[in-house]
C-alpha cells in the first residue's frame, strides 16, 4: 500500500528542494570569476529526479529553466545511469542534447543516497567565451555550428578524486580567457556539490521513501493545477505569428507561426508552419520552443503552479524538422536562444489576443539587446563584457508599462557602471530613460534605456545581436507601437553610423557606442484619438 505524504511534510520538502536550487545559484554568483555570472547572474540552477524530470528550480531565467526540463533526460540517452558514480560532474553544451546554444554550459552531478541514484543537480552558466571565430562567441555571420565555438558532448570533468586535468586543459585551450573560464567551471562544480550535500541531508531527515513519494506527489499536483488552469481558458483553435528582423546573413524576415488548440484540460502548440531554418544564427531548438510554450501558459494561467516536470504533461509542442525551430544540427543557433524564443512567446500571446486581451501585455523589449565588447585587458588577458539591455514593458488593460525591465524569457541583471569601468577599458558616459519611446494608448508603454559607452582601448571588438530594430514592439487593442531598438556608433572623428542588429565591428580609442532600447507598446486607444 502506498503511503500518502501529509500536506505539512510535502510543503517542507517542496520548499527545501526549491531552496537547494536557489542556493546553487548563489554559490555560482559568489564564487565565479566572470562579471557575467557574479554581477549579471546569467545562470540558472535546477534539481531533477533520477529519471531527469525537473523537481525544483531557482528564481533564475525562464528560458534556461524550461530547457533544463529536458537536459538530463537527453543526457541519460548518451550516458546511461550505470556509468555514473558519486562525485561525478559532467559538462556539456550541445544544443541537440537538451540544450539551447553553445555559451550556455551545463554542469550535471548525479546525487546518490545509500548507493542509489536519487537525483541530479544541474548548473547552467553562460560562459563569456566558448571559442569560435569572434571573441565572445557570438558570430553574426556564422553559417554553420562549428563557427560558433567549442562543441562539448557530455564529458566527465570531475570525479570523486578531483578534476580530470587533461580534459579540463583541453576545454580551456579552446576558449578565450582561460583563467576566467576555469574559475566559472569551478563555481559550477561547487554549486552542484552544495546541492549534493543538501539533498542527502534532506533524505536522511525525512527518509528516502518519503522524499520519493513527495516528489511524485509534487509532479501530480503540478499536473492537476496546470490542467485546471487550462480549463479556465476559452477552448478552441487560435493562430498567431511574429517575425524576426533578419538572420544577419540574408536581408529577409523570418516568421514564427503557431496554431494553438486549447482543450478542456490540455493544450497543443503546433509550430509546423514556421519558416524554414535560416542560414544565419537565429535558429532555435525544439527544447526552446517547448520552454517558451510552458512559460506562456504558466504566465497566463498558472502563475502559482510549482514549476516541475508535471507541469509539462498537459502540454504538447510540435515542431517541424528543417524549420527555424528544429534546424539541422550543423546550423548556427547562438541568437535563437534569446531572440527566436521571444518570438515564440509573442506569437502565442498574439494568437490569444482575440479571446483573452485582458490577460496580456502589449509588446515589450522582447530581445536581449546584446552588445558584446571584447579585447585585451591591461595585463594582456582577454576581457569580455557581455551586456544585455532591458527596455520598456508593454502596457496592460489597467496600467502603463514599466520602464527599462527585462520581460518574458530573460531575467538577467545589468552590470553596474562601476564594475564596467573598473574591469574594462570602457567608460559609461550616460545612462538615462529614453524619453518618448513608449507607445501611446489608453495606457502607455514603458520607456526604454539610453546608454553611452566610451571606448578607451586602441583595439576592441563589438558584436551586436538584437531584434526589434525593424519590427517594433506591438501595441494591443488599438495602442501604438513602441519605439524600435537603435544602436549608433559615433567614431572618434565624429562620424555617426547606425549599426545593424547582428554585426561585428572593430572599435578604436575614442569611439562612442550609443544604445537606445525599445519602448513598450501601448494598450487601447488614447483619449486624444477618441476625441
Amino acid at each position: 500500500m502506498t503511503t500518502v505524504v501529509d500536506p505539512f511534510t510535502l510543503e517542507v520538502i517542496r520548499n527545501a528542494l526549491t531552496t537547494i536550487a536557489e542556493e546553487m545559484s548563489l554559490v555560482v554568483m559568489r564564487s565565479a570569476r566572470s562579471p557575467l555570472l557574479r554581477e549579471a547572474g546569467d545562470l540558472s540552477s535546477a534539481i531533477t529526479d533520477a529519471a531527469g524530470e525537473m523537481v525544483a528550480q531557482g528564481r533564475d531565467i525562464p528560458m534556461h529553466l524550461g530547457v533544463m526540463c529536458f537536459t538530463v533526460k537527453e543526457f541519460l540517452k548518451r550516458v546511461p545511469a550505470d556509468r555514473l558514480a558519486p562525485g561525478d560532474v559532467w559538462f556539456l553544451n550541445l544544443p541537440e542534447v537538451g540544450g539551447n546554444h553553445l555559451p550556455d554550459v551545463k554542469a550535471i552531478r548525479p546525487i546518490f543516497v545509500r548507493d542509489t541514484l536519487q537525483a541530479f543537480a544541474v548548473s547552467l552558466a553562460h560562459w563569456a567565451d566558448i571559442g569560435g571565430s569572434v571573441p565572445g562567441s557570438y558570430v553574426p555571420y556564422a553559417t554553420d555550428a562549428w563557427q560558433e565555438g567549442l562543441r562539448i558532448p557530455p564529458i566527465r570533468l570531475f570525479t570523486e578524486d578531483g578534476p580530470d586535468q587533461e580534459k579540463l586543459d583541453f576545454v580551456l585551450a579552446n576558449v578565450r580567457g582561460a583563467m576566467e573560464r576555469e574559475g566559472d567551471i569551478l563555481a559550477q562544480m561547487a554549486s552542484t556539490r552544495s546541492a549534493d550535500r543538501h539533498v542527502r541531508e534532506l533524505c536522511a531527515r525525512h527518509g528516502l521513501d518519503t522524499v520519493n513519494q513527495a516528489v511524485a506527489a509534487l509532479h501530480d499536483r503540478a499536473e492537476a493545477q496546470m490542467r485546471a488552469a487550462i480549463s479556465h481558458l476559452p477552448p478552441g483553435e487560435y493562430i498567431g505569428e511574429d517575425w524576426l528582423d533578419d538572420d544577419g546573413i540574408d536581408d529577409q524576415r523570418f516568421a514564427v507561426r503557431v496554431r494553438i488548440k486549447l482543450n478542456e484540460s490540455s493544450a497543443v502548440f503546433d509550430f509546423s508552419d514556421s519558416d524554414d531554418a535560416a542560414r544565419g544564427p537565429i535558429n532555435s531548438t525544439p527544447f526552446i520552443a517547448s520552454a517558451a510554450a510552458f512559460y506562456t501558459m504558466k504566465a497566463l494561467a498558472g502563475t502559482d503552479i510549482q514549476p516541475n516536470g508535471g507541469c509539462y504533461r498537459p502540454l504538447t509542442v510540435i515542431t517541424r524538422p528543417g524549420s527555424i525551430l528544429e534546424p539541422a544540427i550543423d546550423l548556427p543557433v547562438v541568437g535563437g536562444n534569446h531572440e527566436t524564443s521571444q518570438r515564440v512567446a509573442d506569437a502565442i500571446f498574439l494568437a490569444l489576443e482575440p479571446v483573452i486581451p485582458e490577460r496580456l501585455s502589449a509588446g515589450g523589449a522582447t530581445t536581449s539587446g546584446l552588445l558584446l565588447f571584447s579585447g585585451k585587458s591591461r595585463n594582456g588577458s582577454w576581457a569580455t563584457l557581455y551586456e544585455t539591455h532591458g527596455g520598456g514593458e508593454g502596457a496592460r488593460i489597467d496600467r502603463d508599462g514599466a520602464p527599462v525591465v527585462r520581460v518574458h524569457l530573460s531575467n538577467v541583471m545589468n552590470t553596474p557602471a562601476e564594475i564596467i569601468e573598473s574591469e574594462y577599458p570602457i567608460r559609461i558616459e550616460s545612462q538615462r530613460l529614453r524619453r518618448g519611446s513608449g507607445g501611446a494608448g489608453a495606457h502607455c508603454g514603458g520607456e526604454g534605456l539610453h546608454r553611452e559607452y566610451l571606448i578607451l582601448a586602441d583595439d576592441m571588438s563589438l558584436t551586436t545581436m538584437f531584434e526589434r530594430r525593424i519590427i517594433p514592439p506591438y501595441g494591443l487593442q488599438g495602442g501604438e507601437d513602441g519605439a524600435p531598438f537603435r544602436v549608433n556608433l559615433v567614431t572618434a572623428d565624429g562620424r555617426r553610423k547606425e549599426l545593424p542588429g547582428k554585426t561585428n565591428i572593430r572599435l578604436e580609442n575614442g569611439d562612442r557606442v550609443i544604445l537606445e532600447s525599445c519602448g513598450g507598446g501601448g494598450y487601447g486607444v488614447s483619449l486624444k484619438e477618441q476625441i
